[in-house]
């Protein structure tokens, strides 16, 4: 294959043969690289596709977790507005401080699994990805 069509010159210490075996490296190079490229950009894709249905999933379990709260919230309020007494309105807040708590311990586990799982997902095709094209190059 001539290098860039020149006619065969005598270099200075440098053989032509030589010249053109550095081209083909520098090819087959560019070519490793740009397989290398669409690997990754396929691993961002799946990245950035599972990463969106995740933080999706995130975001709607955050407001169905307001919801409740705010729910909650409005129940207790109609329940103090129903109480005669300030024994029933140390009974119902005691109640409702109990009912919180416990609400919000599970939330902050289901929120916590979701979180996990973003993270997981988000690493995972990167890592597959990386881990095919070291494979490869060994």
């Amino acid at each position: 294959m001539p290098l860039l069509e020149l006619p065969k010159i005598a270099l200075p210490g440098v053989s032509f043969e030589l010249a053109e075996q550095g081209f083909a490296r520098a090819r087959e190079g560019c070519e490793k690289m740009k397989v290398a490229s669409a690997a990754m950009t396929e691993a961002l894709r799946e990245t950035y596709s599972s990463n969106a249905r995740s933080t999706t999933d995130y975001g709607l379990k955050v407001l169905e977790i307001s919801n409740a709260n705010a729910a909650s919230a409005i129940d207790f309020f109609v329940s103090l507005l129903g109480s005669k007494s300030v024994s029933d309105v140390v009974t119902l807040s005691t109640s409702q401080a109990r009912k919180t708590f416990d609400a919000a311990s599970g939330q902050n586990k289901e929120l916590l699994a979701l979180a996990q799982k973003l993270a997981t997902e988000t690493g995972e095709p990167i890592r597959d990805h990386f881990a095919k094209m070291l494979h490869k190059a060994s």
